[in-house]
């Protein structure tokens, strides 16, 4: 998870962030995955990071964790704590989600 927290969203969000979220959002609800949370987590990731020199790119990003909102609920009631945990704090940053590549125009 790590390794692949440094490609798609710890140090800023790119092209294969875009690509890779909806994936992303299989894995975390996926029971038979390993660190779901972890997945969770780097969601949480990709919507706080940016890329400002490809400002395009990060409001692609960051529009693809918003449109898995409906799944971050669905995870708030897993049978695991910690997917429960991540999820109700990645809610929580889609609810409250300002940047300005989000701001409607």
């Amino acid at each position: 998870m790590s390794d692949l927290g440094l490609w798609l969203g710890e140090l800023a969000v790119f092209d294969a962030t875009v690509e890779a979220v909806p994936f992303l959002w299989d894995l975390a609800v996926t029971d038979t995955v390993t660190s779901r949370y972890g997945v969770v987590e780097l969601l949480q990731t990709i919507l706080e990071h940016a890329n400002p020199p490809q400002i395009e790119v990060q409001h692609a990003a960051h529009r693809a964790v918003l449109d898995g909102r409906s799944m971050a609920d669905v995870l708030t009631r897993d049978k695991d704590p910690a997917v429960q945990a991540a999820a109700h704090e990645l809610a929580a940053a889609i609810d409250n989600h300002v940047c300005e590549s989000c701001r409607p125009a």
